[in-house]
């Protein structure tokens, strides 16, 4: 299996991130999720699950920062679409990122329970996209979290690709 996720100029594009538009933002969050395209995925998978980690937010904050963590995506898909998570145009199972837990409180679901864009705060960060074929749904509701998907998909996971997507500071 193989994914990809556009870049321009070796960066996420600006839309997806620190620099978007405030059209594009929710209470000053980039929240507009980018496109990320599928190939050869295994011929079971039921659905997919998709991660987006920023490890290099670990000097910054101490932890790995979540980004994005969804579940229960169509299967049959060749590519998770341009703002997918905000827009409903596909079914998929939210989980929370970062900012859902107690060190942030951000209790807004428009936020903590979707895409939050990166936005570096002192260099440049690489961004880890992961995405699993999974062989069925996975028994998760909105509002789960990381670990909980990673249980769930424990023995289901029938292939996973992932890319690293660098996205600007300045």
């Amino acid at each position: 299996m193989k994914i990809s996720v556009p870049v321009k100029s070796g960066h996420l594009p600006d839309v997806y991130g620190k620099f978007a538009p405030e059209s594009e933002k929710h209470n000053g969050a980039p929240v507009r999720s980018f496109p990320i395209t599928i190939e050869d995925a295994p011929e079971e998978t039921v659905t997919y699950a998709v991660t987006v980690l920023d490890h290099d937010a670990i000097p910054v904050g101490g932890f790995t920062w979540i980004h994005w963590v969804v579940a229960n995506i169509d299967g049959s898909l060749t590519e998770i679409p341009d703002n997918a998570s905000q827009s409903g145009d596909i079914a998929m199972t939210l989980g929370k990122n970062s900012t859902a837990g107690s060190l942030v409180g951000n209790a807004d679901p428009q936020t903590n329970q979707h895409y939050v864009g990166p936005q570096p705060p002192d260099r440049d960060h690489r961004y880890t996209v992961t995405v699993y074929a999974i062989d069925e749904k996975l028994p998760l509701f909105d509002g789960f979290w990381l670990n909980q998907m990673m249980d769930a998909m424990h023995d289901h996971i029938l292939a996973k690709a992932s890319t690293i997507v660098m996205s600007r500071a300045e």
